[in-house]
């Protein structure tokens, strides 16, 4: 395995480009303002560092490339304006560079990491386009740098509507957000929430600039240790599953939910029925990030919950609306037991067998679906600690 690296990591880590070459990744937009550099260098390295090269490689790799003065951060800036391909061939350079070192030592890691297997699934279905984004990130405090706090993870989904633009800035800032909250080291679920303001705040903005008419719904699942923090805006929903039992961590934002039709009809709005339940007859959603010409009816401000974990929790399911809609979470976990014990535990295809499920039970919309495992299901379930 080489140091802990994977075969495939090893087999299809890519050459450098040569000068000649198309650029490797996009460049950015010359609207991208100051404050969403860092977000959007993230994503930059985590699109080219997510395959095939593990989660703690993606993380350390787009760290020490942001933080490093002479390297990604400062040609993405350049690149803002200039967009130069020379720049561009210059960070995948570095990258592969950095890469042939890992393979003779892998960076040190003082703690081991939490139990985070992963199985995504998206697809566009029968939607013209695909809206939603997700976000996984199981080793934070290594894309962040951070020293001095337990092991922290995050994972989002994001289903956009109107246009992919809220969803992909949802995607690639809330987490920047989260992380420069002042609250974040003593109170994460508030900077959590706090995280979501400011990313629907600055999309408002964005939209202003470029003309965007879209919005996005949003749940995010944050673990700290054995502490489970859990925000959402929207119908995107996530629940838990402890001992083969489903653990409802929250309640959608549906217009007809009883105290988002009072609180749209207390700003002036209403709730009428076009189809489904909808806010002044346009949106099925009663809160998201984005959709400056229906606010205040549609709002930005997080709902929350936090769970402390005791070890006897299986795994979380994520998804957006186009999945719930149509699988009922029971369901959801007898997909999921089927699969482990037809495949020996092997974990691989089980987001695929969900998404299957909800396209078979009808579902037309774009669908996405993360399984985050909180324990080996290879193994027997441990007994709860205190």
């Amino acid at each position: 395995m080489n140091g802990g690296l994977s075969p495939l990591f090893l087999r299809e880590m890519r050459m450098p480009l040569q000068e000649s070459d198309p650029p490797p990744m996009r460049p950015l937009s010359d609207l991208v303002t100051e404050d969403e550099v860092e977000g959007e260098c993230l994503d930059l390295c985590l699109q080219r560092g997510r395959k095939p090269s593990p989660s703690l490689l993606s993380a350390s790799s787009c760290r020490l490339k942001i933080t490093s003065p002479v390297t990604l951060l400062a040609s993405i800036v350049r690149l803002l304006k200039s967009y130069s391909q020379a720049e561009l061939w210059r960070t995948e350079m570095l990258l592969f560079e950095m890469c042939c070192l890992w393979l003779k030592e892998l960076p040190f890691r003082r703690r081991p990491q939490p139990y985070y297997e992963t199985s995504i699934h998206a697809i566009k279905n029968m939607r013209r386009k695909m809206e939603d984004k997700h976000v996984i990130i199981p080793d934070f405090n290594s894309l962040f740098n951070i020293q001095d706090q337990e092991e922290q993870a995050y994972f989002a989904v994001f289903d956009g509507h109107g246009g992919v633009d809220a969803a992909v800035y949802a995607a690639n800032h809330l987490h920047v957000n989260l992380v420069h909250q002042e609250s974040f080291n003593q109170d994460p679920i508030e900077a959590l929430c706090k995280a979501f303001k400011v990313t629907d705040e600055g999309f408002v903005k964005k939209a202003a600039r470029e003309h965007l008419r879209c919005g996005t719904t949003g749940v995010v699942t944050f673990l700290r240790g054995r502490t489970l923090y859990v925000a959402w805006l929207g119908d995107s929903q996530v629940i838990l599953v402890r001992k083969g039992q489903v653990v409802e961590l929250m309640k959608p934002h549906k217009p007809d939910r009883e105290d988002e039709k009072l609180r749209i009809e207390a700003l002036g709005g209403c709730v009428i029925w076009f189809g489904t339940w909808r806010v002044n007859g346009s949106l099925s959603v009663s809160r998201a990030i984005g959709d400056s010409e229906h606010k205040p009816y549609i709002c930005g401000d997080a709902d929350h919950d936090v769970f402390p974990l005791d070890g006897s929790e299986d795994y979380l399911i994520l998804a957006c609306d186009g999945f719930w809609d149509t699988v009922v979470p029971d369901e959801a976990v007898r997909v999921v037991s089927d699969h482990l014990e037809e495949n020996s535990g092997d974990t691989t295809m089980v987001a695929h067998k969900l998404v299957a499920s909800a396209r078979d039970a009808g579902s037309s919309d774009n669908i996405t679906v993360i399984v985050v495992f909180l324990r080996d299901p290879r193994c027997p379930p441990p007994t709860a600690r205190a």
